[in-house]
C-alpha cells in the first residue's frame, strides 16, 4: 500500500488541459493538443513535448514529409523527449525502377510525369496509444503501431509495431521486454485510468503513478 499523505480536496483542481505551457518557468514544455491545427494530426490531452529550441513548432518540425491523407494520432497523457520525429508517408520514393529519385517535384516538363509519385504504397496511419514515453531522439517510422503504456528508449528508430507496455529501443527497434506479465497488461487496459473523469484522475494520481494494480482497481471508478 501507499504511504499515507493527505486527501485531495473534495473538489480538486484540475490542471488546464488547454495552457500551451504547462510547467511555470519551463517554456521548453508544450502541450500538443492546443498547438495543433493539421486536420491529420490528432494529440489527446495532457500529451506533452519537450524541446529547448521551439517546442511550439512540432507540427512542422517533428512531424515530417506529412503530404496526407495518412493521419498522426497521439494519446493522452504521452511524454516526448526532445527530437522525437515522426515520418509519416509521404517520405515515400519509387523503388521498382532504375532510379528512386523524385523528378516530377523539381517542376517543368518533368512535373508531366507526376503521375509517377502519386498513390504511392503506404503503411497507413500512424498511431501512438495512451501514456507512451518517447526518449530523446526517437524516430518512428509511417504506418507503425505503439500501444498503450509503451516506452521507446532514447535514440531509437521504430520501424515495427510496439505492443501495449512494451519496451522498445535501438535501429531498428526491438522489443526489450514487457512491463508488465500478460494477464496484468489485460487487467491495466481494462482499467483504462487515462478515461476516467479527471476529478477522480486527480484523487487517485498517486496511486496511478506509485500504486500496484491491485491499488489502481480498489479506486477505479465506481469502486466500493
Amino acid at each position: 500500500m501507499l504511504p499515507e499523505v493527505p486527501e485531495t480536496p473534495e473538489v480538486p483542481e484540475i490542471p488546464d488541459a488547454s495552457v500551451p505551457h504547462p510547467v511555470p518557468g519551463q517554456p521548453r514544455v508544450v502541450l500538443l493538443a492546443p498547438l495543433v491545427t493539421s486536420p491529420l494530426i490528432e494529440v489527446g490531452a495532457y500529451s506533452y513535448y519537450d524541446d529547448p529550441d521551439d517546442p511550439t513548432a512540432f507540427e512542422t518540425r517533428n512531424v515530417l514529409y506529412h503530404y496526407g491523407p495518412e493521419k498522426l494520432v497521439i494519446g493522452k497523457f504521452c511524454a516526448l523527449g526532445t527530437g522525437v520525429r515522426f515520418i509519416m508517408n509521404g517520405a515515400n520514393h519509387r523503388m521498382d525502377g532504375p532510379s528512386t529519385f523524385p523528378f516530377p517535384i523539381m517542376g517543368g516538363d518533368w512535373a508531366r510525369h507526376v503521375d509517377l509519385i502519386t498513390g504511392l504504397p503506404g503503411r497507413g496511419d500512424t498511431v501512438v496509444g495512451h501514456d507512451v514515453w518517447f526518449g530523446h531522439g526517437v524516430t518512428v517510422m509511417p504506418g507503425v503501431r505503439i500501444g498503450h503504456g509503451a516506452i521507446v528508449a532514447a535514440g531509437s528508430v521504430v520501424v515495427d509495431d510496439v505492443p501495449d507496455y512494451g519496451i522498445a529501443g535501438g535501429n531498428p527497434a526491438r522489443l526489450i521486454r514487457t512491463r508488465h506479465s500478460a494477464p496484468d497488461v489485460a487487467r491495466l487496459l481494462a482499467l483504462a485510468w487515462w478515461d476516467w473523469p479527471l476529478d477522480h484522475l486527480t484523487r487517485h494520481v498517486r496511486t496511478v503513478m506509485a500504486g500496484s494494480i491491485e491499488d489502481l482497481e480498489a479506486v477505479r471508478p465506481g469502486s466500493p
